[in-house]
Order: structure tokens, then C-alpha cells, then sequence
């Protein structure tokens, strides 16, 4: 009798409104409109084995769920983060039992599926391979990088992608249709939390129940952009700092600055910063940046850049942080090369393949009587006491080699004028007779 006087618990808002049906899905068009693939198979009544892949709150356990419902399979989760080998078996004696008892086939959902070592994933091949499940995998990294190729090449990967701004307002209106009704939303406030939520869904339903949470308390009935602010715990944008979403935006600050493109580099930049990329790690890539993309073309780069890491060494954040932007600004600007950088590779590859070769006897240092008996140094032209302080015709490399052509400099800022330089020592070494 007493649970009749039981009350219950009221479902998270982004639980309670979880879809039932594909039509309630918000979100994937691409994979769920009409002719599209997963739609295709919804609509086939045949699953297989997939790999859902795409950032949080998206839908990708909530795909899974739809599809053994529209398969009319027994649904059983694993998340990788908690289960084993064990698990695994038991699991897959239970899809044995549902199939001998009941005579239904079963869908294994396994979340976060790139926490599993080689051995668990190596574990589901048999069952996957004999039909015994259909398997689906949700992971949020790159399934090239971090699933087993044997388990990648029996599951097709799906590429999930964050919901747009239309499509969260249309989560807004569920939401108030179900739960939130009495509340107002003004336009700030619904753009400020749909910028928090970043395209997750399921954070922009906690966001929403947060709001009510703290307008039920304070008797507030309008979430204008001040209620959001004051009221609600707004964290950072969801930045992954191990995953291809941190790569990608580094990807993109770096070719921002090759391409010359000052207001997109601060764009990457502060988009790092603010989603809680460590500004003394871009400070590192920043500095890479002056030497791979602008070198000699203009020496002052590195200079800035170096200085900016400096100054953030020593104010921290967030003061610090302006004088990486302004680095950022100066290089974006500046003229750029990759001559130097491509000079060195060129070099460092042809050392890696190339025999050790003899240092020429007129090149190496002579501090002994033996030595200098042994010709060491002899006829080594001191390069001060030649016409412009430069040996004309003589080599510096080991016998056998030529002179390989290696740095190129382009014809922009000081680079132009280094190539005119060795043009100019080049014409020196032809009258001397050594090209």
C-alpha cells in the first residue's frame, strides 16, 4: 500500500523528451531525410552494423534505440567505459538467449566504443562476424584512429553533425511544449544559450531545465539575457583537447596565418582559448608558425613571436593572451616563405638516405703538429681575407656531392634580397671556374 503514496521522480527534461519516433528526431538530415542512407535502412527493416560518429548530444544513442525498435530486436548497452571482456560475453550470452528462447535477434549498442582496448574489441569480431548481434558503436573521435581496422571494415560509419541554431529552436518549442510553456524566452537569451549549448542538444535541454529550475525559485516568469547570465552556470564551449575537433581548429588558426588572414586567426585563436585550449601550448604553435611559414622573409616574426610567448610566461592569463593575438596579427601580415623550412627538410632527408662521407681535409681543424703534417686545413681559404669577404669557387661539401640547390629563397621581404645575394655569389663562383 505505501506505494501508493510514492512519488516520481520527475525524467531530466532531455530524457523525457528523447524521441520515440524517427519522425521526433531533431537534427541529421543528411543520414535521416528521404533517400538518405540511415532512412534508407530505417525503412528496409534491415539493420547492420554501424559505427555512429560525431560530438556529444547529438543522437547518437538515441538512433541506436530507434533502430532496434524498428527492427523489432532486443536493445543491450555497453559503455566502454565501464565494461570489459566479461561484459561482453555476458552480453553476448544473453543475445544467444534472446534468440533461442525468443526467438529475437539483438542490436549491441556500445558507447564511447574507442575506450575499448584491441583485446575488447577484438572480442566482438566472432559475434559480429556470425550474425549473432548487429553491432553499433558511438564514439565521439575518429573511428580510423581508434578502431580496430578488422571491426572498422565490418561496420559502416555514419558522421553525425551538430544541431544548427534552427534546429535547437525547434528543440526550445518541444521543450515549451512539454514542460516550459509558462516561461518566456527573449531572442538574447535564447541566442546566448544556444551559443553555450554549441550544437549539443542535450545540453541545451539542461540549460533550458536550469532556467526553469532558477526561475521557479525566484519567481521570475521572463529568461531575458540578464536572468542567463546571473542565473545559470554558463561553462565553456565544448572543445575537445585530445580529439580531431582541437586538431582540426589548430589546422585551422595555422592556415589562417599562412593565408594571410589576420581576423580569422584571432577568430581560431579565441575560439581555442575560449573552449579551454592551454594559450601556452598555442603560444609554442604560434612560434612554429614564424619559422615554418614566414623564416627569413621577415626575421622579426620570430622575434615577436617569441616575445609574445614571453609576455605570456610571465602575466598569465588573460593578459597575456593579448600579446598573442597581436603576435598572431604581425604574422598573419607578414610576408611569408617556406624556403627555409623546405631547405631543411630537403637536407635532413637526403642525410637520413646519403652514406657517411669524409669531411674534406681542407675543411677540418688542425690543432696539432700531426695534423697540419697530415694536410689538415691545407689551402682552406679564409673567407675575411678574400675580395668581399668571399672564397669564390670554393666547396664546402664532403667529395662527391654537388651543390644541391636546397634553399630557394622566394622573392618577398628580406628573402628577396638573399636571393639576390646568392645570385650575386653564384656569378662569383662561375667566373671562378667552379660551376
Amino acid at each position: 500500500m505505501t506505494d501508493l503514496f510514492k512519488i516520481a521522480p520527475q525524467q531530466p527534461l532531455a530524457e523525457a523528451l528523447r524521441p520515440k519516433t524517427l519522425a521526433e528526431v531533431c537534427g541529421q538530415t543528411h543520414l535521416l531525410g528521404a533517400g538518405k542512407p540511415l532512412r534508407l535502412a530505417f525503412d528496409a527493416g534491415k539493420a547492420h552494423s554501424m559505427i555512429l560518429w560525431g560530438p556529444p548530444g547529438v543522437g547518437k544513442t538515441t538512433l541506436a534505440r530507434l533502430m532496434a525498435n524498428a527492427f523489432d530486436s532486443e536493445f543491450i548497452a555497453l559503455s566502454a567505459v565501464f565494461a570489459g571482456v566479461k561484459d561482453i560475453r555476458a552480453a553476448m550470452e544473453q543475445a544467444q538467449n534472446n534468440l533461442d528462447q525468443h526467438g529475437k535477434h539483438t542490436l549491441l549498442f556500445v558507447d564511447e566504443i574507442h575506450r575499448f582496448n584491441k583485446s575488447q574489441q577484438d572480442a566482438l569480431l566472432p559475434f559480429v562476424e556470425s550474425g549473432l548481434v548487429t553491432f553499433i558503436g558511438a564514439t565521439t573521435e575518429n573511428p580510423s584512429f581508434e578502431v580496430n581496422s578488422a571491426l572498422l571494415s565490418r561496420a559502416q560509419v555514419y558522421v553525425l553533425k551538430s544541431l544548427t541554431d534552427s534546429e535547437m529552436r525547434e528543440l526550445l518549442q518541444k521543450a515549451r511544449a512539454m514542460r516550459v510553456g509558462h516561461l518566456d524566452f527573449d531572442e538574447v537569451a535564447i541566442t546566448t544559450l544556444i551559443g553555450y549549448a554549441d550544437g549539443d542538444a542535450r545540453r541545451f535541454l539542461n540549460l533550458i531545465e536550469q532556467a526553469e529550475t532558477a526561475a521557479a525559485s525566484t519567481g521570475v516568469t521572463l529568461i531575458d539575457a540578464d536572468f542567463v547570465d546571473n542565473a545559470l552556470t554558463l561553462n565553456s564551449r565544448r572543445f575537445d583537447k585530445g580529439g580531431d575537433n582541437f586538431y582540426d581548429q589548430i589546422s585551422a588558426l595555422h592556415k589562417s596565418v599562412r593565408g594571410s588572414n589576420p581576423d580569422a586567426a584571432l577568430y581560431w585563436f579565441c575560439r581555442m582559448v575560449d573552449g579551454g585550449a592551454d594559450p601556452k601550448y598555442l603560444s609554442r604553435r604560434i612560434v612554429r608558425m614564424a619559422w615554418e611559414d614566414i623564416g627569413l622573409a621577415d626575421p622579426r616574426a620570430m622575434q615577436i613571436a617569441n616575445d609574445a610567448a614571453a609576455t605570456y610566461e610571465r602575466l598569465g592569463s588573460p593578459e597575456g593572451e593579448l600579446a598573442l593575438g597581436q603576435a598572431l596579427i604581425y604574422l598573419a601580415m607578414a610576408a611569408k616563405s617556406n624556403a627555409g623550412y623546405k631547405a631543411f627538410n630537403a637536407a635532413k632527408a637526403f642525410i637520413a638516405k646519403d652514406k657517411s662521407r669524409e669531411v674534406p681535409v681542407h675543411l677540418r681543424n688542425a690543432p696539432t703538429k700531426l695534423m697540419k703534417e697530415l694536410g689538415y686545413g691545407h689551402e682552406y681559404r679564409y673567407a675575411h681575407d678574400e675580395p668581399d669577404a668571399y672564397a669564390a669557387g670554393e666547396t664546402y661539401f664532403p667529395e662527391g656531392i654537388a651543390e644541391p640547390g636546397w634553399y630557394q629563397p622566394v622573392p618577398r621581404g628580406l628573402e628577396g634580397k638573399i636571393a639576390d645575394k646568392l645570385a650575386w655569389l653564384r656569378e662569383l663562383d662561375k667566373n671562378a671556374g667552379k660551376i
